[in-house]
């Protein structure tokens, strides 16, 4: 299958070959199933402190004629906490008491990260990279002009001032796009505002590269917009949420490295 190649001023100079990694099925459960893969590497063990609840001297007494006993006295059997003089004091140490343990506290030997093979989510890679050349599920969630996958000349890679990105986007017919993710951004309601949550801010286009030349950084300044090389993809990129269908802009030498390489195949 022939793709068009673009330069910075979003006219085509010539047409390549689509790597054979666009090929691939999509199949929406792998894709998800790698997303889930690798959040799960940013989660944080957690746990209670096991001593939690039980640090005290609450106990309880069942013989009927022990020392500090509550049978037919019309307080409950639980354990008391001990009071000078003999008398007992609240009931704790139990989950259902003021301040007793907990039931079910997590626990930080819990095993949170969920493993994948390498070959299965390298094809989650690969489906996701042929659902971002789908017109079908890109145009669910963005909005573009030219025929997918967008992929421009090397000349992008070594863009190193943002606003050179941002034209170079615009002259390919990305404004649009960009407008829905500035116009999408919110501010989080209630407890999160107080806390100081981050903004909520929809995707827009990936931006993939075989060199990072400066653009990464550059584009990395534009609301909404990712870039990365060609050898850091994953399904969090490829697939936001595990959704596949991400608008996605390639470079020359990306799709070169993908087809030279066999990189996810």
């Amino acid at each position: 299958m022939k793709i068009d190649v673009f330069n910075l001023q979003g006219n085509k100079i010539e047409s390549i070959d689509l790597p054979i990694q666009f090929t691939e099925e999509i199949r929406g459960d792998l894709i998800k199933r790698a997303f889930h893969a690798y959040v799960s590497l940013f989660y944080q063990p957690k746990g209670a402190d096991p001593r939690a609840g039980l640090k005290t001297t609450a106990e309880y007494y069942g013989r009927r004629h022990a020392w500090r006993q509550t049978i037919n006295t019309g307080r409950s059997r639980l354990p008391r906490e001990k009071i000078p003089g003999g008398k007992m004091g609240r009931v704790l140490r139990v989950p259902l008491a003021v301040k007793g343990r907990r039931a079910h506290p997590p626990k930080p030997e819990k095993r949170i990260i969920e493993r994948i093979n390498v070959k299965e989510r390298n094809k989650a890679i690969r489906s996701a990279l042929a659902a971002s050349a789908n017109k079908v599920e890109v145009t669910k969630k963005h909005i573009f002009e030219k025929a997918l996958p967008l992929v421009l000349s090397d000349d992008f890679e070594s863009l190193k001032k943002t606003k050179d990105v941002l034209n170079t986007l615009i002259a390919v017919g990305l404004a649009k796009d960009l407008q829905r993710s500035t116009d999408g951004t919110k501010k989080p309601t209630g407890i999160r505002r107080l806390r100081g949550r981050g903004k909520r801010v929809p995707r827009s286009v990936l931006i993939i590269v075989g060199n990072d030349k400066g653009v990464v950084k550059a584009a990395g300044n534009i609301l909404g917009v990712d870039a990365t090389t060609v050898d850091k993809l994953n399904a969090n990129l490829l697939a936001p949420g595990g959704v596949a269908g991400r608008l996605t802009l390639f470079t020359k030498s990306a799709l070169q490295k993908l087809s030279d390489n066999a990189l996810y195949y």
